[in-house]
C-alpha cells in the first residue's frame, strides 16, 4: 500500500475523514461541515476499538515439541478491529504504558471546541492501526503582511505500538498552496506530549496546555513571518541558504537530482504563481523551500502513489520538518550572509 491510511481487506473502505476539504486523493469521506468527537470515531472508523494490554508469549521448539513461555514485563497491545470486529495485534509495551483510547483522544480535542472555538477538520487512522491522527482548524486565518493567509492547526497523534507518546503538535499551513509551515521558533515551543500513563482527570489542563502552546506559537510565528516578508532577499542570499540547507558538491560532480532540486527551489523563488505577492522577500524564500517539499521533491511510484506519499510527509515526515524548520532558522535571522 503505497499511502499509510488504513483500508480493509478490499481496499473499499478507508479509516478517514476530512470536513469540508477533499478526501485525503479520493480516500475516505468528506464531509460538507465540521464534525464533532464522536463523528471522528464514527466516519473514520475509530470507535470501538478497545485497545488492551495482552500478555505476551514467545514459543521455543525442541526435540521435546513447543514450549510456549510468557515474557515477563512485556505486553502485546491489541485492539478490535473496526473492520472485521477480529483481535488485532499493534505493537509491544511495558509494564507502565497505559492504553489512551481513541475515544479519549477526541474528547480530549473536543473540550477545545468550547475553549478557542476551533473545529475538528481531520481524523483517520495510520498504519494498520498503530497510528492515530486527529486535526483541528483554529478559527482565525492569519494574514502574513496584510496578504498571504496562513490557518493553523492543532494535530494529536496517538501511538497504540508504545513507538511514542501521545503528543500535540502545532501546524501552520499557508492557504495559497497548502504548505505545512514547520517553523523552529525559539520563542515558543510547537508541540508537547502526554505519556501513556496520565490519569483521565487531567483531559482539561491538558487541553488547556495544548491550547496555551498553540496560541503562543501562533503570536511568535506571526511576528517571525511578518519580519520576512517586510525584508527583500537577493538570488545570491538565496543560492547561499540553499547550500547551507543542502550541502553537497556544485560543481561538475553534484548529481542530477541535486541539481533539479536546486533549479527547482530557484524557480519557485523567482517565479512560482504562489510566491507573486511577496516575491523577493525572505518570506518567498522560506515558501519556496516548504513548496518544494511538499509538492516537488522526489518520492518513488506512479503518479497516485507519489501524490499519497507526499500528502503523508507534509505532516507526518520528520526529514520533511527538518529541512523546513532549518530553512525558517535562516530566513529568519537578522542577517542573511551571501556567499
Amino acid at each position: 500500500m503505497a499511502h499509510l491510511l488504513e483500508q480493509d481487506a478490499t481496499g473499499t473502505q478507508t479509516a478517514f475523514v476530512t470536513a469540508r476539504q477533499d478526501a485525503w486523493h479520493q480516500l475516505g469521506i468528506k464531509l460538507e461541515s465540521t464534525f464533532d468527537a464522536e463523528e471522528a470515531m464514527a466516519y473514520a472508523r475509530l470507535g470501538g476499538w478497545n485497545v488492551r494490554k495482552e500478555p505476551l508469549y514467545t514459543h521455543v521448539i525442541s526435540d521435546d515439541g513447543v514450549t510456549q513461555l510468557e515474557v515477563p514485563g512485556k505486553y502485546a497491545t491489541v485492539r478490535t478491529s473496526p473492520f472485521t470486529g477480529m483481535p488485532e495485534p499493534l505493537g509491544v509495551v511495558g509494564e507502565q504504558y497505559t492504553p489512551i483510547q481513541n475515544e479519549e483522544h477526541a474528547d480530549l480535542l473536543n473540550l477545545l471546541v468550547d475553549e478557542s472555538g476551533a473545529h475538528f477538520e481531520t481524523a483517520g487512522s495510520l498504519r494498520d492501526g498503530r497510528n492515530v491522527f486527529i486535526t483541528m482548524k483554529m478559527p482565525d486565518t492569519l494574514q502574513i503582511g496584510g496578504i498571504d493567509p496562513v490557518d493553523t492547526y492543532l494535530a494529536a497523534f496517538n501511538a497504540h505500538d508504545g513507538s511514542s507518546a501521545f503528543h500535540f503538535v502545532v501546524t501552520p499551513v499557508r492557504v495559497v498552496c497548502a504548505n505545512t509551515q514547520a517553523a523552529a521558533i525559539r520563542a515558543a515551543k510547537a508541540q508537547f506530549s502526554v505519556r501513556h500513563t496520565r490519569g483521565s482527570s487531567n483531559a482539561l489542563a491538558e487541553a488547556r496546555q495544548a491550547l496555551g502552546i498553540t496560541l503562543k506559537h501562533v503570536e511568535a510565528f506571526q511576528t517571525e513571518a511578518e519580519r520576512m516578508i517586510a525584508q527583500e532577499l537577493t538570488i545570491r542570499e538565496f543560492e547561499a541558504i540553499v547550500r547551507d540547507v543542502f550541502p553537497g558538491e556544485r560543481d561538475e560532480n553534484q548529481s542530477k537530482q541535486s541539481q533539479t532540486r536546486d533549479e527547482q527551489l530557484m524557480a519557485l523563488f523567482t517565479g512560482s504563481d504562489t510566491n507573486k505577492d511577496i516575491r523577493g522577500t525572505r518570506w518567498a524564500g522560506y515558501q519556496a523551500f516548504t513548496e518544494y517539499v511538499d509538492h516537488f521533491s522526489v518520492v518513488r511510484g506512479d503518479e497516485i502513489n507519489k501524490q499519497n506519499r507526499r500528502a503523508e510527509r507534509a505532516i507526518l515526515s520528520t526529514d520533511a520538518n527538518r529541512v523546513k524548520t532549518r530553512a525558517f532558522d535562516l530566513f529568519s535571522r537578522d542577517m542573511v550572509l551571501a556567499a
